[in-house]
């Protein structure tokens, strides 16, 4: 996948978050690609998906496929 420029993107955390140091952040990027990184390190590398990939891995969560075991 090729590189995209991220300066001034605007990062934000889900409505969900306990506002804690272990969430991610997620960014729109150009080209319809989604960005995900650590809160914790803001100026490390980030992970970049497609929107098909963004769709299946988030509809997977709402279906419970990553709950952690009890």
């Amino acid at each position: 996948m090729a590189s995209v420029d991220q300066a001034g993107t605007k990062w934000f955390k889900s409505t969900y978050s306990e506002g804690g140091s272990q969430c991610v952040e997620v960014a729109w990027l150009d080209g319809g690609q989604v960005g995900v990184r650590d809160s914790k390190n803001p100026t490390g590398p980030s992970l970049m998906f497609t929107p098909g990939a963004w769709d299946a891995f988030t509809a997977s969560i709402r279906e419970g496929r990553f709950k952690r075991p009890v």
